[in-house]
């Protein structure tokens, strides 16, 4: 008897990124494992047709943040149309579009938003212009430079092997550009597709960082290469392809509150996801990146000492955890920040918190529900300043 493919892949894909050696050992157990898994459509009477599968009615628009599907949550504010443009991997069941790419909502007032629809699709197999990737279509970041809009988007073939590395066996996985006039695209492929990282590197999202106006290119190092993730960053030029070797900016294992994985191979997995870059009104340089704590998908910060991309970069207590993140912070029209994260890291929704700049660091001060509509908040982390003064004080009341 044969197996279902489709079934296959929506079964492993449902694994979390961060138990990804799972997900490899359920892509491994194939046919009759699978087939005792995954239930079989009842058999019909003899002589009667089986009754079709309904076709679910889409929810209306305007819809609200729970009614939206979407993982890796990006945000531009396209003050020229007063519009929120707000990315995400395509979904079917949303735009009705079954190819691999990326689908945009849109609104007006963050509460209210269109039904998506797919602003870049990859070029299928065989096609022209057809790229190496097969899969993928995470992370999806949009960025305005030198009058153009670029899409910084995660891709990945597991049929394309790197070296191995001990007892790991990675393959291709990287960011890749796609360009547009407008926020909405389309979007074609830039430099057909090539990653723009070193291609030997297993890697993943990817985004823009433009410093005394030099671009760079931040992006998580991926554990199923390292084992220890990584935040690296690539200088580029200006047609944003790489122009020097990366350079190492912290490892996930740096955070103390990470918690990692044991592995077969013996070594133990740290998660590095979603870099994304912040400065504040007092030129402080700050990243925002997830990974895993011991009850799930953790919201974290960290800063560089030296205000520069290259570091040193420090770990700050987290901003949220309460299984959010691989959050980026953008500005409302009327200039006030805002962060937005999904939650939980499985069938995800957007939240989002309105962001208080102390100067020296970010703190969430609360969760905008009348926007998001979330009726389970959770709340932010307390502020790391307090907290680390709330330690100073005990250390003082015990004698030290």
């Amino acid at each position: 008897m044969g197996f279902n493919r489709a079934v296959l892949r929506a079964t492993v894909d449902a694994v979390p990124r961060a138990l990804l050696p799972i997900r490899l050992l359920t892509a491994r157990l194939l046919p009759a494992a699978l087939l005792s898994a995954v239930p079989l459509p009842a058999a019909s009477p003899a002589g009667t047709a089986a009754a079709p599968t309904p076709t679910p009615t889409p929810t209306p628009a305007p819809l609200t943040m729970p009614d939206m599907p979407l993982h890796d949550p990006w945000i531009v504010a396209d003050g020229a149309r007063r519009t929120y443009w707000l990315f995400t991997r395509n979904e079917r069941r949303m735009t009705g579009d079954g190819r691999l790419g990326i689908m945009a909502y849109t609104s007006r007032d963050l509460a209210h938003w269109t039904r998506p629809r797919v602003v870049f699709a990859l070029p299928a197999p065989g096609t022209p212009g057809a790229t190496w990737a097969k899969d993928g279509a995470w992370a999806p970041e949009v960025h305005r430079w030198r009058g153009r809009w670029y899409l910084f988007a995660t891709f990945h073939d597991e049929g394309a092997r790197l070296p191995d590395a001990g007892a790991r066996r990675p393959y291709r996985r990287a960011t890749i550009l796609a360009v547009a006039d407008r926020p909405g695209g389309p979007f074609v492929p830039v430099r057909g597709g090539a990653p723009v990282a070193p291609a030997d590197r297993m890697t993943l999202d990817g985004t823009l960082w433009v410093e005394k106006g030099r671009p760079w290119m931040v992006y998580a190092r991926e554990w199923l290469q390292v084992a220890d993730g990584a935040v690296e960053a690539v200088p580029l030029d200006d047609a944003l392809a790489a122009a020097g070797p990366p350079v190492h900016l912290f490892r996930a294992s740096d955070a103390p509150w990470v918690d990692g994985k044991p592995q077969p191979a013996g070594d133990t997995a740290y998660v590095t996801d979603g870099p994304e870059l912040f400065r504040t009104r007092a030129g402080t340089l700050l990243m925002l990146w997830s990974s895993y704590d011991r009850d799930g998908y953790v919201q974290a910060l960290a800063r560089s000492r030296t205000g520069r991309v290259e570091g040193p970069w420090e770990q700050l207590p987290p901003l949220l955890r309460g299984d959010s993140g691989h959050g980026m912070i953008f500005r409302r029209f009327d200039g006030r920040p805002m962060l937005v994260v999904h939650r939980p890291f499985k069938n995800a929704r957007g939240h989002l918190y309105e962001v208080r700049d102390l100067g020296d660091r970010i703190v969430l001060s609360r969760q905008a529900t009348e926007l998001d509509r979330d009726a389970r908040p959770v709340a932010p982390e307390p502020d790391g300043a307090g907290q680390e003064a709330g330690r100073e004080a005990g250390r003082g009341a015990r004698g030290g």
